[in-house]
């Protein structure tokens, strides 16, 4: 259980010092119980003190890198209670039995684009072992070769070691079982990689958990796969369940969900509605079989919206964009900051074909009526904006198109802007491109 801050308290130096910035050493135990603070802030600690309080002032559950990832890190079961950590990572599921491996290996690649800001891709490549070594050590190979982070699927220690021997030590070593645990243990410690735990129910992933733990492993993830979806889904949602409510901590290890199982989804429809399940509950990686732009579009979406912290606006950097080849004789448009705000406008500007600066003034992050209601749009910001980035030293064009759901400026606008000619513009962004081309 997470220490009070009165038990934090009775571990300070009580020295008073401030030198952690809060004025007292109960007042940063309290601070350190909330996890507002943490507690290497304070100097004086003992170090058997310090080892104590990091190991229980730790979140539930732990954050694996693996590569440049990370996963679990975990605070909260819902969104709203406190935005979520680290987001729901995708893999394609590669095997030495299917003829069209390594079409599906190539394929991974084809996914690949922005939305927001973000970049979409698949993540990593689960490449699964049945009997053929050869074959299975050739795909682990091209998945390498491939720049992508590798997830073996992978139960006998013997071809783990061969195939750890290629892909290096970023890679989940997924294979260790109630028969094999001990003998994989060896094999990921020796390797540096992370080791994911396999069962044939949860008392049996649990159970294997704790046994590696007690081997001293604690760089794991549980691969939650069982036999049916409704048990895969359960144990999910229940090691999850007890690791944020009842701070247990054998059970706060990142997820693994294989929706790859012919038993779980034959068609991608089926998958694309499970991978949808599992990444708001609650996995920190989903293996699909296959990864399509029809696959993708809704999916990454989804996870945008439930990984992004709704405390905080999603952004661009304001300043000048020139778009379609855009120069200083181009015409000007006019919207906010708010980041799905300037990205349906860039594209349909791009989609019309004709060259356009966008300028974008800070708006606090809120889309065009939020903004003008809350003060953060108006002439007088706009005409800031415009002076504090000396537009009219880089621009020639006078031409400038506000958005139509603030017409109501335009005549307060022309007046702080008396050298340029202000244009409503049309009231929804898919009116855009034919509005560009008829001005």
């Amino acid at each position: 259980m997470a220490l009070t801050g009165i038990e934090i308290f009775k571990l300070t130096p009580k020295k008073n010092c401030k030198e952690c910035g809060v004025p007292t050493c109960m007042a940063f135990a309290m601070k350190v119980a909330q996890g507002a603070v943490t507690v290497d802030k304070c100097p004086y600690f003992s170090d058997e003190a310090l080892a104590k309080l990091s190991e229980a002032t730790q979140p539930p559950m732990k954050t694996i890198a693996v590569g440049e990832y990370k996963l679990g890190g975990e605070t909260v079961l819902y969104r709203h209670e406190k935005t979520f950590v680290n987001k729901t990572l995708y893999a394609v599921n590669v095997c030495e039995k299917d003829e069209k491996a390594e079409e599906a290996l190539a394929n991974m690649g084809k996914v690949d684009y922005e939305r927001i800001g973000e970049r979409m891709y698949v993540e990593f490549a689960y490449v699964n072992y049945v009997d053929n070594k050869e074959k299975f050590l050739e795909l682990v190979t091209k998945a390498k070769e491939a720049g992508k982070t590798i997830i073996l699927g992978c139960k006998c220690p013997e071809v783990a070691k061969e195939a750890l021997a290629i892909t290096g030590k970023d890679v989940i070593l997924n294979g260790a079982t109630p028969a094999n645990y001990a003998e994989m243990n060896a094999v990921a410690t020796e390797a540096g990689c992370v080791l994911g735990v396999r069962g044939e129910n949860i008392d049996e992933l649990y159970d294997t958990v704790a046994a590696l733990e007690g081997l001293g492993n604690k760089n794991l993830v549980i691969d939650v796969t069982l036999p049916t979806i409704k048990e895969t889904f359960a144990a999910a949602v229940q090691l999850r369940r007890a690791a944020l409510k009842e701070e247990n901590r054998t059970a706060g290890y990142p997820s693994l969900v294989n929706i790859a199982k012919p038993a779980f989804a034959a068609d991608a429809e089926m998958q694309e509605a499970l991978a949808t399940l599992f990444t708001m509950k609650y996995g920190s990686i989903v293996v699909m079989s296959g990864m399509s732009y029809a696959q993708a579009l809704p999916l990454y979406g989804l996870r945008q919206n439930v990984y992004t912290d709704p405390q905080k606006p999603m952004r661009v950097e304001p300043g000048i964009y020139p778009l379609n080849g855009a120069d200083a004789d181009a015409v000007c448009a006019l919207t906010v900051d708010f980041a799905l705000s300037y990205f349906t406008i860039s594209g349909e500007i791009e989609r019309s074909g004709v060259p356009c600066n966008l300028l974008i003034p800070d708006a606090g992050g809120y889309s065009v009526l939020t903004a003008w209601a809350a003060g953060k749009l108006g002439a007088s910001t706009v005409a800031k904006f415009i002076e504090d980035y000396a537009i009219e030293n880089k621009i020639n064009n006078r031409k400038l198109i506000i958005p139509g759901k603030v017409a109501v400026l335009k005549g307060e606008m022309q007046e702080k802007l008396p050298n340029w000619e202000i244009i409503v513009g049309p009231n929804e962004a898919v009116q855009v491109v034919k509005f560009l081309r008829d001005l």
